[in-house]
């Protein structure tokens, strides 16, 4: 068997200091939005808490379907850097950019720079940028691959991009894992299914995320930036790909949004299928001061749905 936590949008915090001249572009939407709105509900006793339990549960590998940071200022970059760090070796974590990791041009190439070691294929050689992803790590007989959708946007919007480039290198790779009857897991930022997320921050390339699964076909797409723990469907080559997202992971109980989750994938090979089995663990109820948080497995919203894909 092989474990797979799923985490994603940290937002880490506090906010550094930010400049004026930092808030002269879409920073400044933000940082007002952080201001109202995030700083009460992210807490890194929150993640704290997340990552402790997560450690526990013994992962064979971590994948992080990004927002690791929120306007995506050099400090944030390098902290994010430091806490990656802590999560586990670089090839037992693997991470995915979002749109607060790519807030402002300039953002995204920084983020290449400084969390390459999480987002390097094995065997890749060149450095990583734009053109490196997909990127591929095969761990036992599990393959996970990670795409980008991360790009600097105008303010109030926070769509993601799968251009054609990187859509054809997504199909190559799921052909290729596939006829080694690897257990193929795509992870990305943005939804890839339609309606899972307001028109100002949904995918611009559903249509083609789709077609290449029906042609190509996946076991499984992990995916964050909606802060919902959900599943979806996508039509596949052999058969329903299923589509997990995943609540924010610096999310305090008492949001708008469901507090602070991770996921967790057990997969396994039965006979001409896998076998994954999926359970949510995270924070639930009211409002809590950070030294009662406490991770539950959940009652009301744990799905421990057992979800054969044919092989």
């Amino acid at each position: 068997m092989f474990r797979l936590a799923h985490l994603s949008d940290a937002h880490l915090g506090p906010l550094p200091d930010v400049t004026y001249r930092q808030l002269a572009s879409k920073r400044a939407v933000g940082y007002i939005n952080w201001q109202r709105n995030r700083r009460r509900h992210l807490h890194d006793a929150v993640i704290d808490t997340i990552v402790d339990d997560m450690r526990a549960s013994g992962p064979d590998h971590v994948a992080v379907t990004g927002d690791l940071v929120n306007l995506a200022l050099d400090a944030e970059i390098e902290l994010a850097r430091q806490w990656l760090e802590t999560l586990g070796k670089a090839e037992d974590v693997s991470v995915v950019p979002g749109n607060h990791d790519a807030y402002v041009p300039g953002a995204f190439d920084k983020v290449c720079r400084l969390w390459a070691p999480w987002m390097t294929g094995d065997g890749a050689t060149q450095p990583v940028d734009r053109d490196a992803f997909p990127y591929l790590r095969v761990r036992g007989r599990i393959a996970l691959i990670g795409v980008s959708t991360a790009r600097a946007t105008a303010p109030f919007m926070a769509n993601g991009y799968l251009r054609e480039g990187q859509g054809r290198r997504l199909a190559t790779l799921l052909e290729e894992t596939g006829a080694r009857g690897l257990c193929r897991v795509v992870m990305i930022h943005h939804p890839p299914v339609r309606h899972a997320v307001p028109q100002h921050k949904r995918l611009f390339g559903i249509r083609r995320f789709g077609r290449i699964m029906a042609r190509h076909g996946a076991e499984l797409v992990l995916h964050g930036h909606s802060h919902d723990p959900s599943l979806y469907f996508l039509a596949g080559a052999n058969g329903p790909v299923p589509v997990v997202g995943v609540a924010a992971a610096g999310q305090a109980p008492g949001g708008k949004k469901p507090a602070a989750q991770y996921n967790l994938i057990d997969i396994e090979p039965d006979g001409e299928r896998w076998h994954l089995k999926l359970t949510r663990r995270g924070l639930e109820g009211p409002a809590l001061p950070p030294a009662d948080i406490e991770v539950r497995e959940l009652t009301a919203s744990v799905l421990e749905k057992v979800l054969s894909v044919r092989r």
